[in-house]
């Protein structure tokens, strides 16, 4: 079991080409891009646990997921998780439906991945925004903060589900924020 503790920003255009520009600047080792459609389940023991299920698509590696909050009063998130690679998408989504989770929400977002000293930065494209994460120990964050000039920046203090639950489109029982659908809220 891992302990994630990572901390998100809403950036604005000018914010997001702040952090860019420092990323450069800084050293920081850049890692790549990745296209994700990150699939939520719901139902079952996930609902009085607060957990989240998710199975995420990069290309042809599948990843599931599960999230459990840790609950602390710092604006940085603290998580119980698990995760490993599974083979098949599609033979991932048959298996947690037969056990009785069902498709809640599906959200897409492009990511691209820093590595500097004891953090990974990314930056998050959804079709609801921009938004930076800095993942590593909360010591570790705030250095960056600093090096990144973000201290002042907004705090994002909900997760990219609850999200895609505010800013999606229904479409039957799923909620969804794509990038190829229209008229999403801004």
């Amino acid at each position: 079991m891992a302990i994630e503790i990572e901390k998100k920003y809403r950036l604005n255009e000018l914010q997001r080409e702040i952090v860019l520009k420092n990323l450069a600047e800084i050293g920081a080792e850049y890692k790549g891009e990745d296209f994700e459609e990150n699939l939520l389940f719901y139902g079952g023991i996930l609902v009085e646990k607060q957990a989240v299920l998710r199975l995420r698509k990069i290309g042809e590696k599948t990843i599931l997921t599960y999230k459990e909050k840790i609950q602390n009063e710092s604006g940085i998130k603290h998580y119980r998780e698990h995760e490993t690679e599974t083979a098949d998408f599609e033979e991932s989504v048959e298996i947690l439906e037969s056990l009785g989770f069902y498709r809640s929400l599906v959200y897409e977002k492009r990511r691209r991945t820093w590595h500097f000293r004891d953090v990974e930065i990314v930056l998050d494209e959804l079709p609801f925004g921009s938004f930076m994460e800095i993942e590593g120990s909360i010591t570790a964050i705030e250095e960056a903060e600093i090096f990144l000039e973000a201290e002042d920046f907004e705090t994002e203090h909900e997760t990219y589900p609850h999200l895609t639950h505010k800013f999606g489109k229904k479409n039957g029982n799923l909620i969804e924020a794509r990038f190829n659908q229209q008229n999403l809220s801004e």
